[in-house]
């Protein structure tokens, strides 16, 4: 390697990383010393560097104290998830690699959910990695339950993926047998003999919501509080209004159209029709114009990634006194907006589109229920309570139901399955769970924001600005097998299954039957989750060649991303964030929202069982959502909860798992339980802590 002129200018990872890939060998750091100069400053700059690039593992350093480019030497980063046998699988950081099985004898010390650098090798003729390095541990926190053993205190993680048993010396005050408590990590595994921690909490039992959402917020690491100084950034954000630079909306009758327990109000809706077909306005809060790139602010947004939604409360990716306050649409108010304007012909065909900085005022807060029983039911007093309205709502209506049929006739997917609705009583309590509906008024907003997110992310991608897209992968061709194999076995006919389409048409032609929910529910789960990208790779289930996020910044730190990118484009600047830049967020904003779809997926299931602890003994009817090698899950049609019922609690035979037609079959009796199958349950077990749920079969409940 050739010595640089030393010079002031200071060193980047990008000339650190085309140094390690000139070599074309691991170097040292004597080495890479000689070549940006000698001295302490320079050997600090370039150790912060090379410390960044590890943790961002585009470098890994080896035992003899050499850096090497990963991609080069058959190494993967990426994060360690565990799974129920005790094996596990890396997440890269790298985009479009695939996951890599790891096996547990090739763990060493890791454990769920730190960020590894494994060796691809190969076991028995297939692909494996063997963890090499810790990159970093995932949190210094766990949740468990503690286990006295020779007057000694251990906390046993109540995540099964966690499958170490952490030693707690002298805790600050007497735990008994059993107690959940939260526990700081002082020593993981490998560091002592037995890896220890220190008892912090005493959660005690998860008896009501509140207390299942404190669990739930120490379990996943949510920040509840905002720290004072990002608190004070917020408040000096605010300032007075103008219209400077800015396109004056204000008399084009917006309204906000959202749910009505919402407070937080991201999206305003305009529509003018002409003779050639619609305008669309769609004012998007502008929150870029509060939160600063770089800001104290800005880099707790990014931390959090995404608001967390509870039933009794909201963990909000911004300060109230923005996310609820001068950001928030709030009827009758000025706010600074940035509009999507999209013209449509009469068919609901896009025409053209353009975006501005904008200045708003919502005419009105309206909720779904409210438009639904104006534009649908045609409830008389609805009507005449939301009169000014009303003749825009239905023009609203009629446009989105041209923009559905378009989408449909490219192959768009419409999935129809109802969400959990958790129904508190005055005290906190789980009162009722039932089926949310999803009401034409939903439609209306979905479709719209469907369309601003596409109108930018193709305005965008015209102009070659890079941009943070949302992709979303075809299903790999197993999984696609596996379904049509469902299909064939409930005897519901299907061609081939590989488009978009042809996938749509199945759930169009199950619709309103007793296998909608069923068929809905599998074929979401053989889909590929939909995440952030720095490269385009299209939109699958929305049959859409290029998307992003782009309509709720208040709430989604990867659409003030996408706001940033376009004031910058419209204003003619260079671009706010260079790709890797964007690849680096794009891959930590995806971690983060498979760890707030986890959060928000495990509360709910514990708050499901919370509330059938009351009800064990009960019998109730249901449908097999699920079958697997040790039993099948019973979702239950009088309550929206799901159980299991275990194989070993049926009694009556010798039952065995036949994967490929979705059943188990007793060996003598031939009796079986296929999925799609209405069988009647009685509920067993309902433990909070644990999250179990078990259910057996009812006498005369069979399939």
């Amino acid at each position: 390697m050739k010595k640089r002129r030393k010079d002031t200018k200071p060193i980047t990872d990008a000339q650190i990383l085309r140094v390690l890939s000139s070599a074309r060998r691991p170097v040292g750091i004597d080495e890479l010393e000689a070549v940006f100069g000698p001295g302490k400053p320079g050997r600090r700059d370039i150790m912060r560097l090379l410390r960044s690039l590890i943790a961002k593992g585009r470098v890994t350093q080896l035992k003899n104290k050499r850096f090497g480019l990963t991609r080069e030497m058959d190494l993967i980063s990426g994060t360690l998830w565990f799974t129920r046998s005790g094996n596990a699988f890396v997440i890269p950081d790298s985009e479009g690699e695939k996951d890599v099985f790891v096996s547990s004898r090739n763990l060493g010390h890791a454990v769920h959910g730190d960020r590894v650098t494994v060796r691809l090798d190969h076991y028995r003729g297939k692909p494996e990695g063997k963890v090499i390095r810790i990159i970093e541990r995932k949190s210094h926190i766990i949740i468990g339950f503690t286990k006295i053993t020779d007057n000694k205190v251990y906390v046993i993680p109540e995540d099964y993926r966690y499958q170490t048993e952490y030693l707690a010396p002298l805790p600050r005050r007497e735990v008994h047998e059993g107690e959940l408590v939260v526990a700081r990590v002082t020593a993981f595994p490998g560091e002592k003999i037995e890896p220890e921690c220190a008892i912090t909490r005493v959660l005690g039992d998860l008896s009501t919501v509140a207390a299942i959402g404190r669990f739930i917020e120490y379990k996943h690491s949510l920040s509840r509080r905002f720290p004072r100084h990002v608190e004070d950034e917020a408040r000096s954000a605010v300032g007075a209004l103008t219209q400077r630079g800015r396109a004056d909306q204000r008399d084009l009758g917006f309204v906000t159209i959202d749910g009505k327990n919402a407070r937080d109000f991201d999206d305003a809706v305009a529509i003018e029709r002409g003779a050639a077909g619609f305008t669309l306005h769609v004012a998007i809060a502008d929150v870029s114009h509060y939160v600063k790139p770089g800001s104290l602010l800005d880099q707790e947004a990014a931390r959090r990634g995404m608001s967390v939604y509870f039933p009794d409360r909201v963990l909000p990716m911004l300060p109230k006194t923005l996310s609820n306050g001068i950001c928030s649409l709030n009827p009758l108010e000025d706010r600074y907006t940035v509009t999507a304007t999209i013209e449509f012909d009469r068919n609901g065909r896009v025409l053209g589109a353009s975006f501005h900085p904008s200045l708003i005022r919502s005419a009105m807060r309206l909720t779904y229920e409210a438009v639904e029983k104006a534009v649908v039911e045609n409830d008389r007093r609805m009507r005449r309570r939301l009169g000014p309205c009303l003749p825009a709502l239905t023009d609203m209506a009629e446009l989105a139901g041209l923009i559905t049929c378009t989408r449909e006739q490219r192959g768009s997917i419409d999935f129809d399955l109802p969400e959990p609705e958790v129904i508190l009583d005055i005290k906190g309590g789980v009162r009722q769970i039932v089926r949310s509906r999803r009401l034409y008024s939903h439609r209306i907003i979905e479709e719209f924001m469907i369309a601003a997110n596409e109108a930018v992310a193709r305005y965008l991608e015209a102009k070659n600005i890079p941009a943070l897209f949302r992709v979303h992968e075809p299903p790999e061709r197993d999984k696609l097998r596996d379904f049509e194999r469902l299909l064939q076995g409930l005897g519901i006919g299907h061609g081939k299954t590989g488009t978009p389409r042809a996938l749509q048409d199945v759930l169009s032609n199950v619709r309103g039957t007793n296998y909608e929910f069923i068929v809905n529910r599998v074929l979401l789960r053989s889909m590929k989750q939909a995440r952030y990208s720095a490269a385009n790779r299209g939109h699958y289930g929305l049959a859409s060649d290029s998307y992003l996020h782009f309509t709720s910044p208040i709430r989604r730190y990867p659409d003030l991303v996408c706001h940033r990118i376009l004031k910058g484009a419209l204003a003619g600047k260079p671009p706010v964030y260079n790709e890797e830049e964007l690849a680096a967020t794009a891959s930590h904003l995806s971690e983060r929202e498979r760890l707030v779809m986890e959060a928000e997926r495990e509360l709910e299931d514990r708050i499901r069982i919370l509330y059938m602890k009351d009800r064990v003994g009960e019998v109730f009817e249901g449908v097999i959502s699920h079958v697997t090698s040790f039993g099948f899950f019973v979702e239950l049609s009088e309550v929206f909860v799901e159980g299991l019922v275990l194989i070993s609690s049926l009694g009556d035979d010798y039952y065995r798992f036949e994967e490929e037609r979705f059943r188990i079959m007793g060996r003598r009796t031939r009796k079986s339980y296929r999925v799609g199958d209405a069988v009647t349950v009685r509920v067993v077990m309902a433990d909070v802590g644990s999250n179990r749920l078990h259910f057996e079969v009812a006498a005369g409940g069979s399939a």
